[in-house]
């Protein structure tokens, strides 16, 4: 499978994480329990996973497997770091809207291109080095909210502790997915092997972290397996399967193509979000969307060193036509879960009110 097509899929999987999270909202909350979520997310991947290898072991000859203590004690790492990480996102969306949320969040793009340099050792370019901090600086500029004459709310106008969090979310991701290639390619074990140890683990770590949650309330409202599906709908289970298979794909770009790739499929989702805009929204054009599609579709070439194939370049032009503080109403525009429904559509300001 070529790495485009696995980063095309992660990035639609992420365009849609976000409003498949808001919608299993209710009344500007969860009914069920999200620590939940990644819980049963690590399940899902491990069941798979377990299939995979199992379908893998048919064949001649048979996959490689290091059964070492010494390699497999690393795996733990990742799965404490992305366990951490999972339960930021959503405190943190308690004191942030979407909008600066999002903001906060490309600074993974930096830290991601630092961690990428000293743990792994490669080397970028200067110029890959300006497209990276170029595409940070961009997306926070597309996201900024213009003022016509009317007053506007200032956007970062949150409690510190939003801040901190969102800083913290985004330097875990950075880390988690930096320590993660390095786990994948430092030997040429299956990737279902890996994935395996990856999260068995993971399913752990978020087994215990409902555990510790259950002797903190002091079992108020039962033992944690007792009401694991409590409050759960269709969409619920949809967000479980996505952030799964979003799991999978990042597994299969780390074994097989590099984080840098990762992090810009994720940014592209932002750009798909921002093109469904125009054809379900309706939305008009903004200054600085008609300059952040195009760009991010050539600073993603830069950056990745590999050719972007039509589709690529299309999307990225298409999305200069698109208004982007409509793609991030919607929530799409980021992989995270928003806070509020009504938070997802907010007006525009300049266009109707300033929020």
């Amino acid at each position: 499978m070529q790495w485009y097509v696995v980063a095309s899929l992660l990035t639609v999987l992420t365009s849609s994480q976000g409003i498949l999270t808001t919608l299993s909202q209710s009344n500007g909350g969860y009914k069920y329990d999200y620590a939940t979520v990644p819980f049963l997310a690590e399940v899902y991947k491990l069941i798979v996973s377990c299939v995979l290898l199992w379908r893998e072991c048919q064949r001649s000859p048979p996959p490689k497997m290091t059964t070492e203590w010494r390699s497999v004690r690393l795996f733990p790492i990742p799965s404490v770091i992305y366990l951490i990480h999972n339960n930021v996102q959503f405190a943190t969306l308690t004191y942030v809207d979407t909008s600066t949320y999002q903001i906060m969040g490309n600074l993974k793009i930096v830290t991601t291109g630092i961690l990428f340099r000293l743990f792994l050792k490669r080397k970028l370019s200067n110029l890959q080095w300006m497209a990276i901090v170029l595409l940070a600086i961009g997306t926070t500029t597309s996201q900024v909210k213009g003022c016509g004459e009317a007053s506007c709310e200032s956007l970062f106008s949150s409690p510190i502790q939003g801040y901190m969090l969102g800083i913290l979310s985004a330097c875990l991701s950075a880390l988690a997915g930096v320590y993660t290639e390095f786990l994948m390619k430092k030997n040429s074990d299956s990737l279902y092997w890996q994935n395996i140890q990856l999260y068995t683990f993971g399913a752990i770590f978020n087994m215990a972290k409902l555990v510790l949650d259950d002797f903190r309330s002091g079992f108020e409202k039962g033992p944690w397996w007792q009401r694991l599906f409590n409050g759960y709908t269709i969409t619920t289970w949809m967000v479980v399967l996505n952030l799964g298979s979003t799991g999978l794909l990042v597994s299969w770009l780390m074994k097989y193509a590099d984080n840098i790739v990762k992090v810009y499929s994720t940014s592209m989702a932002m750009l798909l979000t921002m093109v469904l805009s125009v054809f379900l929204f309706n939305f008009k054009p903004t200054l600085q969307a008609k300059y952040f599609g195009p760009n991010l579709a050539s600073l993603n070439r830069l950056v990745s060193g590999k050719k972007l194939n039509a589709p690529w370049f299309f999307l990225g032009w298409v999305v200069g036509r698109v208004d982007p503080l409509a793609s991030a109403a919607t929530g799409g525009a980021r992989p995270q879960p928003p806070p509020t429904k009504h938070e997802m559509f907010p007006t525009i300001c300049g266009q109707q009110r300033c929020n």
